[in-house]
């Protein structure tokens, strides 16, 4: 059998000085099974005439093992297919073939992994910090609540809270009565309640029944983006079936928020709002009550004139839509819709055109107007104005607050594009399609 010549121990694996394809493989299979196991199992196989050992034809016939020089048909095929395979794998593996038969290794600690594969860059870029690595797991709560605890209550002893929802609204002293009304509405059994105070004046909600149960915080001059997007955070509202985060300008004679409830979970709606009373301050018409009637309408159409809505449009304004004055969310849909609050940008204009990507599904479906409970929006101005014509401050004027608004969508939709652009990890799932020129 041929041998490896002019290689030494230390020459790399390209070495190949004389070496065939063969002398390889079976000396991959020397080196495994042995040289007497490799013979054995080739002469109980084959025969002894197949092979000849030189130095062994000595005068004593004991020693005269193996003998014969002329192979038969069988092992020429035997070893015909050994070679045909060693060369598959040195044409696949030319470099590490000869040191993973002949010299195997483990890996050093100080060897470089390899690359990742972009299917798992991206897996690990999705990957949430934990941060708690150095505790025992079972320690660990990650998730809170807005409940009160008794002080003097055993913690232990307590039964575990009924499946709330929680209520959250800015609210200016001069709009207290409309805002006792509005809560009012909210059983106490099934909504828990939050007031962003953005005058800072606390001390004057005190004397409605409702204000002790409530969650105050006071910032002056800050909107309900601000607050939702500093206070509202997702593992303290986790258990919390919905999130309703509305305007305090909001009239509640024709709604049931239990009965709107029970509508979203029938429905299937991630993301949603009552419909607008046709005598409210409408901006979109597909927030507008649909006047064929109906417990839900998710699309709105318009066949004439700018904006034009059809049957296969699947974008904002015409479906996957709501507005900003009245949003429920689901807790999923909240947790998505959190982490894409800018926490600079405190108008948040241009986010509800985006709203239908935390859907949890298709933005057609999952998303939707309640018909059946709806609501009147007054549209009083609040921050800048409080409704007397006189600014909350002298630098917050309307005209200054919704320059700034418009600017902000400016900014929103810039940061959306260039996100876009750098995730290569990412799909979207609402390319933009041609613009529709005809009615399904």
């Amino acid at each position: 059998m041929a041998t490896r010549r002019g290689c030494d121990n230390d020459d790399g694996p390209g070495c190949d000085d004389g070496a065939s394809v063969c002398d390889l493989v079976i000396l991959g299979v020397w080196a495994s099974i042995g040289r007497a196991q490799l013979l054995k199992t080739l002469v109980k196989t084959f025969g002894t005439g197949w092979y000849h050992q030189p130095g062994l034809e000595t005068g004593d016939p004991s020693q005269k093992r193996f003998s014969g020089v002329v192979p038969p048909a069988a092992p020429l095929i035997f070893v015909a297919l050994l070679c045909i395979a060693g060369a598959i794998l040195w044409l696949d593996h030319n470099e590490n073939l000869t040191i993973l038969l002949l010299h195997p290794r483990e890996v050093t600690a100080d060897e470089t992994p390899p690359p990742e594969e972009p299917s798992d860059i991206c897996k690990n870029q999705r990957r949430p910090p934990a941060g708690n690595e150095a505790l025992p797991r079972g320690i660990v709560q990650d998730k809170s609540n807005f409940e009160f605890e008794s002080l003097g209550r055993n913690p232990e002893l307590k039964e575990p809270p009924a499946a709330k929802s929680l209520l959250a609204i800015p609210v200016g002293i001069k709009q207290k009565a409309v805002v006792d009304k509005l809560v009012s509405k909210f059983p106490a059994a099934n909504f828990t309640l939050m007031l962003f105070h953005y005058d800072g004046v606390v001390e004057g909600w005190s004397d409605l029944p409702w204000s002790r149960r409530a969650v105050h915080v006071a910032a002056a001059d800050q909107t309900k983006w601000w607050f939702g997007k500093r206070f509202l955070h997702p593992d303290l509202v986790a258990e919390y079936e919905y999130v309703f985060l509305w305007d305090e300008d909001i009239e509640v004679d024709n709604f049931d928020p239990l009965r709107y409830l029970e509508i979203v979970r029938k429905e299937g709606l991630e993301i949603s709002q009552p419909a607008l009373d046709r005598r409210s301050k409408i901006h979109h018409q597909l927030t507008a009550r649909a006047r064929r009637g109906g417990a839900v309408h998710r699309r709105f159409y318009k066949a004439a004139g700018g904006g034009r809505c059809y049957g296969n449009s699947t974008g904002p304004p015409c479906t996957g839509w709501v507005e900003m004055m009245v949003p429920v969310f689901s807790r999923a849909a909240w947790r998505c819709a959190w982490r894409m609050i800018q926490n600079d940008l405190v108008f948040a204009w241009g986010l509800d055109f985006k709203l239908g990507y935390c859907a949890q599904g298709d933005r057609t479906m999952n998303v939707g107007i309640v018909d059946s409970e709806y609501v009147l929006h007054s549209g009083i101005p609040t921050l800048g104005d409080a409704g007397d014509g006189k600014t909350v401050t002298a630098a917050a004027s309307r005209s200054a607050l919704r320059q700034r608004s418009s600017t902000e969508m400016q900014i929103f939709n810039r940061r959306w594009n260039e996100a876009v652009a750098e995730d290569e990890c990412w799909t979207d799932p609402y390319p933009e399609l041609p613009t529709a020129t005809t009615k399904d």
